[in-house]
């Protein structure tokens, strides 16, 4: 490595002369200390499959380090499992996580400190920490996404658990049948089989530039995974010695590319709070509304589950991130850096020249399909427009988002009686109980960051979505979020929260709410069954504000430390303030 004499790494040795020693008592010799300092941090761990397979990438990004010159140093934060989490309290601590990894990371990345990175995970609040962290630390580095999880049998994945539990219950399905599909369907490591979050953030890694080409959604048992991983610690090295930081990389074009990426995708809701939060901590401001300006004009080009069809290692094979590049070539910013060295156009030139696609496309011939079964060209796309919608309304003053792609189309305009609750599992219960009835709107508050950490209702909107009737017919309305595999008629992230003295705080029993999605709109329109005119909904709202007054929510610990500090859900729900010593 030249010019060793600007690493931060060889600066403070010149001032911790105690740093050499304790280095040398570990696996480091003299000529190591001269050289450049790679952290080498991954989510590895018991958590869940997203982490689990981890070490085997960590184990090549090291290599690929030392074979260019560098001193690699491994750390580990594992992450928890969402999946794991669910249906107790547990998913409280879900979005905590996602500040406390990026905030352990830069805690390894300072005290030492490095003088680049390679970060590898996989996971739905792993990737966007680690994506904050690399924005906020603005040393070279780069992202190595942990991959995708083979397809279950039948190509059904693990979402469909919990409307099979409920089957169990109703004697549609024998406990031997479902504990049968439990055993075998999560055959591999790897992300969740569908455009989750975990995978929505693999493929905003690459969209962004902070990823290298093609590596987003690599099937986790494929040993391409593993060269990638390889490939990313050698060229690390090449963005530190030509000082290419992320910073020259997250441009305001280059989120721009993200979300029209994420549109074609139909990614996860989730993603337009973490892609605000890293924009955030890279001192770019953009917000939902960038989303659905933008969703307006991408359509959906790609075919993978929940929404659709397929699995997503079979959009890897299909061509992936660059695929998609190449159908959107005529919008995106062809021009943004990324950690190759080079441009997004120059990456999609190096992509089409290789022979990889074309090999592994044949693997779709394993499941009698082709690429276009997959990812759909752009003159005959999945969906004319992009999956995500901002509403605002008297109910959601700054904002609420709903996935609109998974909305049956009876339901994108909807109207009915809101039935209110406090938590999620009173609302679970009400429509085990039968007392959640076709035309209602299932309305959950107290479920935003400063309230309770904002908790996935996946469990209630998965009930919701995986009844023939209700699916078609109810509504769930929360300041809360919802897990990147949520389907039907679900609106959440609502600013302001309930606990802030948002609207959705107001709302009682038999409010009637209405939910429009092509215009955007989220009102409360009525009360006690019957319409009302705007002008005496608003008198009526604010009389009851007068009388409001906030619940008593206390947490301790680390949930309470992030409950104190989160910003609201669409400015990111970050608990970090960037810009002090971030650069």
């Amino acid at each position: 490595m030249e010019n060793t004499e600007r690493l931060q790494s060889q600066k403070v040795r010149q001032m911790s002369f105690e740093g050499d020693a304790l280095r040398m008592s570990m696996d480091w010799s003299v000529a190591d200390l001269d050289k450049a300092q790679v952290l080498v941090e991954s989510t590895e761990g018991s958590s869940h499959p997203s982490s689990y397979h981890l070490g085997e990438l960590v184990a090549e990004m090291e290599k690929g380090v030392l074979q260019s010159g560098g001193k690699p140093a491994v750390y580990t934060t594992t992450d928890i499992c969402d999946g794991i989490a669910q249906a107790h309290a547990g998913m409280r601590y879900s979005l905590a996580s996602r500040d406390a990894i990026a905030s352990m990371v830069e805690i390894h990345a300072r005290a030492t400190p490095f003088d680049a990175m390679v970060l590898s995970s996989a996971g739905d609040k792993a990737v966007p920490a680690h994506l904050m962290a690399i924005a906020r630390m603005d040393v070279p580095a780069i992202h190595v996404p942990g991959g995708a999880m083979g397809a279950g049998p039948c190509m059904k994945s693990n979402e469909e658990l919990w409307h099979m539990s409920v089957e169990v219950k109703e004697a549609k399905m024998s406990k031997e049948e479902f504990l049968a599909f439990q055993r075998a369907c999560c055959p591999t490591c790897g992300a969740c089989q569908y455009m989750g979050t975990a995978a929505t953030m693999q493929v905003m890694a690459e969209a962004l530039g902070l990823a290298l080409p093609w590596s987003a959604l690599i099937p986790a048992t494929n040993a391409e995974i593993r060269r990638m991983a390889r490939a990313a610690g050698q060229q690390v090295m090449s963005l530190l010695r030509d000082d290419i930081r992320p910073s020259r990389i997250l441009t305001r074009k280059a989120f721009e590319n993200a979300v029209m990426i994420h549109s074609a995708i139909g990614g996860s809701l989730n993603a337009v709070m973490h892609l605000i939060a890293i924009a955030r901590e890279a001192g770019i401001a953009i917000d939902a509304g960038l989303f659905d300006e933008i969703h307006r004009e991408i359509p959906v080009l790609v075919d993978t589950k929940t929404a659709g069809k397929y699995p997503t290692e079979l959009f890897w094979y299909a061509g992936g991130v660059p695929a998609v590049m190449k159908e959107l070539k005529g919008s995106l910013h062809l021009d943004c850096l990324t950690v190759s060295g080079r441009t997004v156009g120059d990456n999609l030139e190096q992509v089409a020249a290789s022979e990889m696609p074309r090999f592994a496309e044949m693997f779709l011939a394993n499941y009698k399909l082709g690429k276009r079964d997959v990812i759909y060209p752009i003159g005959k796309p999945l969906k004319e427009e992009g999956s995500t919608a901002l509403l605002r309304g008297n109910l959601a003053p700054e904002g609420a988002i709903v996935k609109k792609s998974a909305v049956v189309k009876e339901m994108l305009v909807h109207e009915g009686p809101a039935k209110v609750y406090e938590r999620e599992t009173d609302a679970v219960d009400a429509l085990l109980a039968g007392a959640i009835v076709p035309g209602d709107v299932v309305v959950i508050r107290y479920q935003g960051p400063r309230a309770v950490g904002m908790p996935e209702m996946f469990y209630m909107s998965e009930l919701l979505a995986s009844d023939p009737l209700l699916s078609k017919t109810t509504a769930l309305v929360t300041d809360g979020r919802f897990s990147g595999a949520t389907r039907g008629p679900c609106v959440g992230y609502l600013c302001p929260e309930a606990l802030d003295g948002g609207p959705i705080a107001l709302v009682r029993d038999r409010d009637i709410v209405r939910i429009d999605i092509p215009a955007r709109r989220l009102d409360v329109i009525g009360f006690g069954g019957e319409r009302r005119a705007e002008a005496d909904v608003d008198a009526a709202l604010n009389e009851r504000r007068a009388s409001w007054a906030p619940p008593a929510i206390r947490h301790a610990g680390a949930l309470g430390q992030y409950a104190r500090l989160a910003r609201p859900a669409l400015e990111g729900a970050s608990s970090s303030e960037p810009g002090v010593d971030a650069r």
